[in-house]
């Protein structure tokens, strides 16, 4: 079973179920603040690369682990496997977490960290909602 654990041994209702949830993780308030957060953490790495299958290793990081990093956040004490730990860590959803490491991981076989950097980048940006603070102009 892969770090974010998805698996194709789910009915078609649980999927849909499952798929709400992430949007929603993607939507809401925290999931918004982590992309941006994801973002500038991503834009700051002096080597744009991201490695799979871990959040730390080597001095290379996977995208939730740029943002660690940004944090200072010892990773060491994180399991890559343990999405619920992480996403407590971080202040954000369950489901959040597993979508990033999918998308990290297995989303785009085969990429070079390189690649993968572009990859995830252009990803939270695609999710990143227009911000909904009022601008104090009158309606």
């Amino acid at each position: 079973m892969s770090r974010a654990g998805y698996n194709e041994d789910i009915d078609n209702w649980q999927l849909i179920r499952w798929r709400g949830q992430v949007a929603s993780a993607i939507r809401g308030r925290r999931g918004q603040a982590f992309l941006r957060e994801l973002i500038a953490a991503l834009d700051a790495m002096p080597e744009k690369r991201l490695i799979a299958h871990e959040l730390e290793a080597n001095g290379e990081v996977c995208a939730i682990g740029s943002v660690g990093v940004r944090r200072g956040v010892d990773m060491s004490a994180l399991h890559p496997q343990d999405p619920d730990r992480i996403a407590a860590t971080f202040g954000i959803a369950e489901q959040l977490v597993r979508e990033i490491e999918f998308m990290n991981d297995e989303a785009y076989w085969g990429a070079d960290p390189e690649s993968r950097w572009q990859h995830m980048r252009s990803w939270a940006a695609e999710n990143l909602r227009p911000s909904q603070e009022p601008t104090g102009e009158a309606a």
